[in-house]
């Protein structure tokens, strides 16, 4: 009987926020008009940088990257997840969902590598994301098939899975862990060095300037890898499935819908030319 049952599965049912129907049309609105904010603030962010002849820097380029992958990322779940939120179809095709994590982790893969280093980082996360997905979907599913999550994350989708998969959870475990602490680790070792160069600089005002140009990006830093630690080191249990679903909002909606915020707002160069590139123009077209 098990091994009539091994092809079983050709689809998953995404639980979602299901578990919240008294909640469904308020999630749908909230979210939608954070995805809309986050497409026009790194929409906004690309133009400017394009545009403006003075940003074609390292750094301003690498920020440009930064808002493309962050498009990728969140186009990759945040349109699946609105519709299932206005309908009651809620399965997803095994090719389809395969799809969309490889999707996910590579370009959240993409993401914090762009916020470590740049050159190779595409490469890896390309390469990373394919490891881990590769791996979890020659996994053998032949039971239940409701992912308990509002995409096809991980953590519950090898839940589904058939047989003894305690290999391929450690060694998925191992990937993403060392993309984690690999990337914090780089990013701190390089903010030493930072910091140990500013306290070089004699003048108070020199040193203020080089720290303000800092903060945009450890800001980010901290919320995208606070958010991607809570999420994967907290301790599992059978009571926090709603809890993971709800929690999944930090990394999918929220942290890409803050940093367009934070590296305009912190950012006065970049600020200063949006205002003149594009406020200007829209006022004066208006008058």
């Amino acid at each position: 009987m098990q091994g009539a049952n091994l092809s079983a599965v050709t689809e998953f049912i995404l639980i979602g926020f299901s578990t919240f129907p008294h909640l469904q049309l308020t999630f749908f609105l909230l979210f939608l008009l954070m995805y809309l904010f986050t497409l026009l603030g790194n929409l906004l962010i690309m133009a400017t940088i394009w545009r403006e002849r003075s940003l074609h820097t390292p750094m301003y380029l690498f920020l440009c990257a930064l808002s493309i992958s962050e498009i990728l990322y969140t186009f990759a779940i945040i349109p699946r997840m609105l519709a299932a939120l206005l309908s009651t179809h809620h399965s997803i095709a095994f090719s389809a969902c395969a799809s969309q994590m490889f999707f996910s982790f590579t370009f959240g893969f993409t993401h914090s590598f762009l916020l470590t280093v740049m050159g190779y980082d595409r490469y890896v996360a390309i390469f990373m994301g394919l490891v881990v997905t590769s791996a979890i979907f020659h996994l053998t599913f032949c039971g239940p098939n409701m992912i308990h999550h509002f995409f096809c994350h991980m953590p519950p989708l090898v839940k589904l899975a058939c047989g003894d998969i305690s290999i391929v959870i450690t060694g998925v475990g191992l990937v993403c862990l060392s993309a984690l602490l690999g990337c914090c680790l780089l990013i701190l070792l390089s903010y030493a060095f930072i910091v140990a160069a500013i306290l070089r600089i004699p003048s108070a005002e020199g040193r203020h300037k080089a720290f303000s140009t800092c903060v945009s990006h450890l800001t980010v830093v901290i919320v995208h890898y606070g958010f991607a630690s809570i999420i994967y080191f907290k301790p599992k249990g059978p009571q926090s499935l709603e809890g993971d679903t709800l929690m999944g909002i930090t990394y999918t909606v929220l942290t890409p819908f803050l940093s367009p915020i934070i590296f305009s707002l912190r950012n006065k160069e970049l600020k200063n030319t949006m205002k003149k590139t594009f406020l200007n123009k829209f006022f004066l077209h208006s008058c």
